[in-house]
């Protein structure tokens, strides 16, 4: 029998088109879970792996066959061990209640003022300060990084955490939904070059955190009170707090830029 008569003997039906829609965005949702982390460049490394082990099979390299059959066995555990703290982040972010996630969504605006608020606050007053907001990417290992929080999100909170020679101060503040989960957290920097050399350790955070995530991070100089956005590896520079708070309210990049004029630095 050719596979043109097996495909003849194939009749899928409803059920067959709703197991694959389910499948397929249960591994869209897992591979988001992954997206531009660590562990998504293990994935890489163990895919090509894989690969090399299929071709040593194929051209019967036995010693090379038998190498990888180690690793294979035993790095499954040394996977767990090592990424014991990610598969935690993992499960948590599955098991978040879609209704929890309705809530949030209704207060967003609020959340937006707040936000807006306190780096207009800080803007004037000329203090710095760098606020990252989670998105689809969680950013749990940069929240282990600093002091774990669960504060509701207001402006009081947030300019205080800021304010000069507070312990907190110097790091940045992650928020996830209305809930500020970190504060003085460390986050990556940036090996891009820099346009601007005046721009500091904040704004390649914020540019670092942006490159690996998907989270859209607020800095606020303390050289120039300027306010600045980054978002997708880019930085906004010059924004005002009406368009921080367009953006965080879930406004498009494209959309803010194109509205409000800003000038974008790669």
């Amino acid at each position: 029998m050719n596979i043109l008569e097996q495909l003849r003997l194939l009749h899928p039906g409803w059920r067959d088109l709703l197991e694959v829609i389910i499948v397929s965005y249960a591994l869209y949702r897992g591979l988001l879970l992954f997206h531009r982390t660590r562990a998504m460049q293990v994935f890489v490394g163990i895919t090509v792996l894989a690969v090399a082990y299929g071709l040593a099979y194929v051209l019967q390299l036995s010693m090379i066959v038998y190498l990888l059959t180690l690793v294979f066995s035993y790095g499954a555990i040394a996977l767990l061990v090592v990424f014991a703290p990610e598969l935690r982040a993992t499960l948590a972010q599955i098991g978040r209640s879609p209704m929890s996630r309705l809530f949030v969504h209704l207060a967003e605006s609020e959340i937006a003022d707040a936000i807006a608020e306190a780096v207009e606050r800080l803007s004037r007053s000329g203090i710095g300060a760098i606020i990252a907001i989670e998105r689809e990417v969680a950013l749990d290992e940069y929240v282990q990084s600093g002091s774990e929080m669960q504060a509701k999100v207001s402006a009081d909170l947030i300019a205080t955490i800021f304010t000069p020679y507070s312990p907190l101060h110097d790091g940045a503040v992650i928020i996830r939904g209305d809930t500020i989960v970190g504060a003085g957290c460390i986050l990556p920097l940036s090996q891009s070059a820099l346009i601007d050399r005046s721009l500091g350790t904040r704004h390649r955070a914020a540019l670092g955190l942006s490159e690996e995530t998907d989270a859209l991070v607020i800095v606020v100089s303390e050289e120039t009170a300027a306010i600045s956005v980054a978002a997708n590896g880019r930085l906004w520079r010059d924004v005002t707090a009406v368009q921080v708070r367009a953006l965080v309210s879930g406004r498009s990049l494209r959309q803010a830029t194109e509205d409000a004029g800003l000038e974008l630095h790669s």
